[in-house]
Parts: C-alpha cells; structure tokens; sequence
C-alpha cells in the first residue's frame, strides 16, 4: 500500500496537482512512510516535469507550479524530519542570489527549489545581493558553488564584480560559479570568468553535480 501511494505522490506531481499530491504525502504519512522515500519520489517527480519541459512539452509556468507543489510538500515534511532527527547528507552546499540592482527572482527561486528537490543544500541570499554579500555568504557557509541570477542587462556585470571580490579575497579557488537569467549567454559567462552557464534550471541542477564532482576531485 505505501509503495502504491508513493508512486501516486510522483504522479500527481508530474501532473501538477498540489491538492492531491498533498493527499497523497499525507495519506504516506498515515502509512508510516519514512520523509526520505517521499522526498525521493518528489525528487523523481521533478526530474520528470524537467524533462517534459526538456522536450517542450511543459513551460516555465509550469516548471514554477512543480517547484510550488514541492514547496507546500516540503513544508510538511521538514517537521518530521527534524523531528525524527533523520539527516540527509547533501549532495553539495551552493549560496545562490540575484545580483546588485536586480530584485527579479523567479528563476533564481525555480533554480533553489530544483537544486533542493535534487539533495543539494541552499543558501538563498535573496535579491539585490552586494559582492561583499557573496563573499561573506561563501566565508560563513564554505559553499561548493555560488550561483547568481539578473534578468536585467544592466545588472549583468556585477556578476563580474562579485567573481572579482571573491579573487580579492582569496576565494575564487575555493568555489566554482555558475550564473544564469535570461539577458545572459555562454560567452558572457566566459568572458567574465564564470565556470558555468545555466541556461535553465533543468540545466542548472546537472551543471551543478558536475561542477560539484570536479570540485570535490581538485581537493583530493
């Protein structure tokens, strides 16, 4: 029964259903249904919708209903898992925010909650996030990555002054740097010593696991 029912959570998901999906998790709950095996499913869950959107049958809005749904669910969830005490090691610790001047964050809090859904851990710096922010983030959290949003060309180059901050303070080396929006291409990336481009938060999160892979092989 409580596989069913966890297959039906994933399902619903896909389907962008959140009153049922709620029903589902809940009625997992009632099973005696450990937190992680229904964080794993929504996970899957997730990865299908990124897929869909992938192959253009789904679309941004949609990918933001996903996102919310997994949102509200996690809502439910963390109060047991705390409670339980269980903990999920994290794939890899990523500071995200959207630059100085930028107060956009759609696609940065699409990236967030994908990057969660994923087992990543985020630090969300919000908008409106100074360099000297991004640096103090990357000296309290020692995050694998930093990830930073605009949707505004004109705030674009502070992605530049922020990468140049963290080489003032010694900490380029320590992180790897993704960045993201729409005004943003592959070349801007490069040009202002990015190691990533996400094109997309589908992309982001396998940009991520990758960049995480290599970080952790440089340590060793």
């Amino acid at each position: 029964m409580s596989q069913e029912v966890l297959v039906k959570i994933k399902e619903s998901l896909v389907n962008l259903d959140l009153d049922r999906t709620i029903d589902f998790v809940k009625k997992a709950i009632e099973y005696g249904v450990k937190p992680i095996d229904i964080i794993n499913v929504l996970a899957d869950g997730m990865k299908i919708v990124g897929d869909l959107y992938e192959r253009g049958v789904y679309f941004v809005a949609d990918l933001i209903i996903a996102s919310e749904i997994f949102k509200e669910i996690m809502n439910i969830l963390e109060p047991l898992i705390m409670r339980e005490k269980e903990v999920l090691k994290p794939i890899g610790r990523v500071v995200i925010g959207t630059v100085e001047g930028d107060i956009h964050d759609i696609g940065k809090n699409l990236v967030t909650t994908m990057l969660r859904a994923n087992g990543f851990e985020v630090i969300d710096l919000g908008v409106d996030v100074s360099p000297q922010k991004f640096v103090d983030a990357v000296k309290q959290y020692k995050p694998d990555i930093v990830g930073m949003s605009a949707l505004l060309t004109s705030t674009m180059i502070n992605m530049k002054k922020v990468i140049e901050a963290l080489e003032k303070e010694g900490l380029r080396d320590k992180v790897k740097v993704i960045v993201g929006g729409a005004p943003l291409t592959e070349k801007f990336a490069k040009e202002i010593g990015a190691d990533a481009y996400g094109e997309n938060a589908v992309i982001a999160v396998e940009i991520c696991r990758k960049l995480v892979e290599e970080l952790r092989r440089s340590r060793y």
